[in-house]
Formats: structure tokens, C-alpha cells, sequence
């Protein structure tokens, strides 16, 4: 089969692109979101028991959304209407209320309608379904890509069962492609193509959870690269790059390049090299590395590297981590980018970070007797004998006052060795100050 011979196929098939072809029809097709679809699972015995109520599927691009409400409407007894927000309007709603209502007065069968992209519904738009929700006229299914909790009718929200998918695994990924390249009714299976373990496992990986994106790839894998001495399409490594526009790295998630280079980006940015450091998190960002996770190794060492000679590393590093919450990737990279410059920057301390362990090591190792009877909660019934000769800081100059703080085992024991280093410098001459103003 040439290419001529596979787009005079398709129009058998209503010119569908491969994605939409491998589309599961029944949930024992569907291929991941286990916490909402698994056997156990609430939707799971809904869609089953065609017992569906009004839900909406948010969660991103090529996660299944669509899927769903196709096996949804292969499963239902009630009547399957699909709209998509970006080109309905008012008049299609009130069309498919109006049939919704004819067919539930004369055969006594429910409407199911489906919407696409219902964020894009305006809340005039959102507002004219609501009361068919509301009155059970029509089961409503939304799907969307922005959280519906911002984008979407709050009572239209109340009235719907939220299930949030997630970007596919790359085990899942892998999956469809395998059944994808060997199936000859839906997939590619009447090229006899084969498929490499490492460009499989790179189609799966920069997909980034979209099944639609490493589907695409595959068929133009397919399609352009001719076959073998032995009859076959072989696709190998450099093919499926070629095919999605996308340099494999040697970056396994899960291998040593993967802890190789999170090592070199936090060491770069304790060594004062934001260059080094950048390059580090683009490569990281490059091969799909969860934004988030770059992000906590990034509050880790504003704090564990920088502490208190520079404060406001780690409100930078924290401001960063929730704004790639917030925006998610390819933007998320900008503020991500500013905090690591920033703490690379940064002057160096760790003697936040050398406290703390040098003390968890006492508290471990030594065995302390009780707190200084001063320091001690006079506050509840019976504590009489405790709080007496506590001195108040702020009732004496500069609110400081020597006394006894550390339990009597550890008395002169010096846990947070202030340097030189930054804003360090000034806590070092203030404490100083204090206690030569005795």
C-alpha cells in the first residue's frame, strides 16, 4: 500500500487521521486514567450501568476527554448529541432541548449532549443550558482543557460530577503506539511497519502525556519512510526525531542521565554559575522534565545554599514554584529561569542548612532531662512552678536579654555558625551588638 492507495482507504474511513481511527470504543480499549476509569471507579460502573449523570472532563490536550464521551455514547441506551463550543451557539442549545423534550415525551428516552471546549461558551451561552441541567431535560458532558472551576457556570459546575485527567503515562503511550503500528483494521498494520524499542520509547516520552501527538507522529513516521529489503517499515531513532521536529536526548526520567543532570544544575547554582545553571534546567525542560519537580530542587537550594546571606532567594524560589503551578509550561520556564539566575547570583550560606542537621543530631544522641523550668508553659492548670523567673525580652533594651535558653546538657553548644557571607553579615554584627550591650 502506497500513500495513494492509504488516502483512498481513509475516505472508506471518513478521512480520519490515525488519532482518531485508534480512538478506544469501550472502556476495555481505553488505555490509562486508572483513578477515575479503573473497575472500581465510580465512572467506571456508571458508563457501565448507563447510569450517567451530568460530569465534565477537564484535564489537557490528548488525555482521553473525547474518548469518553464517544464510549459514553456506544454504551447509552439514552440519545447522543455532541456540540462544540467554538462554533454553537444559543440556537443549537434550544434545537437540541427542544428534540431532548419531544423524544423524553413520546418514547420516555433521555438526551446525553455532549460539548466540547465548553469554556469557550460564553455565560450567556453557559446560562441557557443550565436550566435543562437543572430540570433533567438533557445529561450534560463538558469537556475542557482550563479548570472548570474559573472557566465554567458555578451552577453549572454544582450540578456536574468534575473528573480531572491527567496527561497520559509513558507506558500508556507506548501502548497505543504498539497496538497502533499492528492493528490492520484501524492502525498501520498493512504497512508491516516495525517500530525500534528507543524511538518507541521517544515517541511516548515527548508526547508528554498526549496520546494525539505520538499517534501523529507515528503515521507520518509511517507514511514517509520506505521500506526495507525485508518488505518492512523500519523506524528507527533518528526517523521518529525527523518526524516530530524533536532531538532525543540522553535523558532517561528514571536513569542515572536524569540524576546526573539535576546534580549538575544544583551545583551549578550553589557554585555562583547562572549560566551553567540555566543550561542545566533547559536541558531538563527540553527532554520533559516535570516543571514542578525543577522547581522544588530550586527552593531547596535557595534555602540549603543560600539562607540567610540572601532572604529573598527562597521568596523568589517559592514565588517561581507557584507560578509554574500556576501557568504550567512553556511559560512557566520564564519565572522558573528568573529564580534559578537569582539564587545562582545569590551569596552563599549554609549554615541554616548545617544548624539544623548538627542539632537533629543532638536531639537524636543525647539524652536532655527538660526544658529550663522558666522557659517552661505557665499557662495551664497546675503550672505554678513553672514560667517563674522567665524574663520578658521586650521589657529590657534593644528586646534582649540574657538568659538561659538551651537545656542544661547543651549549654555554650553554638548550632547556627553565622558567617560573612551577605545579609548573614549584618545578623552576625547585630548579634554581636546585642550581646556586648550587657
Amino acid at each position: 500500500m502506497d500513500l495513494f492507495e492509504y488516502n483512498r482507504s481513509l475516505r472508506g474511513n471518513g478521512d480520519s487521521p490515525l488519532a482518531a481511527r485508534m480512538r478506544p470504543k469501550t472502556l476495555e480499549e481505553f488505555v490509562g486514567q486508572e483513578h477515575i476509569v479503573g473497575k472500581d471507579k465510580l465512572l467506571y460502573r456508571a458508563i457501565k450501568g448507563d447510569r450517567i449523570s451530568s460530569v465534565i472532563f477537564y484535564g489537557p490536550p490528548g488525555t482521553g476527554k473525547t474518548t469518553l464521551a464517544k464510549i459514553i455514547a456506544n454504551t447509552t441506551k439514552s440519545e447522543f448529541r455532541q456540540l462544540n463550543a467554538t462554533t454553537a451557539g444559543i440556537k443549537d442549545i434550544k434545537e437540541v432541548v427542544s428534540d431532548a423534550k419531544d423524544r423524553q415525551g413520546m418514547y420516555g428516552t433521555k438526551t446525553i449532549l455532549f460539548i466540547d471546549e465548553i469554556h469557550r461558551f460564553n455565560k450567556t451561552q453557559q446560562d441557557a443550558l443550565l436550566p435543562h441541567v437543572e430540570d433533567g431535560t438533557i445529561i450534560f458532558i463538558g469537556a475542557t482543557t482550563e479548570n472548570p472551576y474559573f472557566e465554567v457556570n458555578k451552577a453549572l459546575v454544582s450540578r456536574s460530577i468534575i473528573f480531572q485527567l491527567k496527561p497520559l503515562e509513558q507506558k500508556d503511550i507506548e501502548k497505543l503506539l504498539r497496538w497502533a503500528i499492528t492493528d490492520v483494521e484501524r492502525g498501520m498494520g498493512a504497512y508491516q511497519g516495525e517500530i525500534e524499542e528507543d524511538a518507541l520509547a521517544f515517541l511516548a516520552d515527548v508526547a508528554n502525556g498526549d496520546a494525539r501527538t505520538a499517534l501523529n507522529a507515528l503515521e507520518l513516521a509511517v507514511l514517509t519512510t520506505e521500506k526495507g529489503k525485508n518488505g518492512k517499515i523500519h523506524i528507527t531513532l533518528p526517523v521518529a526525531e525527523d518526524c516530530i521536529q524533536k532531538r532525543a536526548l540522553n535523558y532517561d526520567k528514571n536513569g542515572d542521565n536524569h540524576y546526573d543532570t539535576i546534580s549538575a544544575f544544583i551545583k551549578s547554582m550553589r557554585g555562583s554559575d547562572p549560566d551553567a545553571a540555566l543550561y542545566y534546567l533547559a536541558k531538563m525542560i527540553y527532554a520533559g522534565e516535570d516543571p514542578k519537580f525543577i522547581a522544588r530542587r530550586v527552593v531547596i537550594c535557595a534555602s540549603e545554599d543560600v539562607g540567610n546571606a540572601d532572604p529573598h532567594a527562597l521568596q523568589l524560589a517559592v514565588a517561581a514554584m507557584q507560578a509554574v503551578d500556576f501557568i504550567g509550561l512553556p511559560e512557566g520556564r520564564i519565572p522558573l529561569a528568573q529564580a534559578v539566575t537569582y539564587v545562582a547570583c545569590a551569596p552563599k550560606s549554609n549554615a541554616a542548612y548545617l544548624g539544623i542537621n548538627k542539632a537533629l543530631e543532638d536531639v537524636k544522641n543525647i539524652r536532655i532531662g527538660t526544658v529550663p523550668p522558666h522557659l517552661k508553659d505557665a499557662h495551664y492548670g497546675g503550672a505554678r512552678e513553672t514560667g517563674i523567673g522567665y524574663l520578658y525580652a521586650h521589657d529590657y533594651p534593644n528586646h534582649y536579654v540574657k538568659q538561659q535558653y538551651l537545656p542544661d546538657e547543651l549549654m555554650g553548644m553554638v548550632y547556627y555558625d553565622i558567617t560573612d557571607s551577605g545579609v548573614e553579615k549584618r545578623i552576625k554584627a547585630h548579634m554581636k551588638r546585642l550581646k556586648e550591650s550587657l
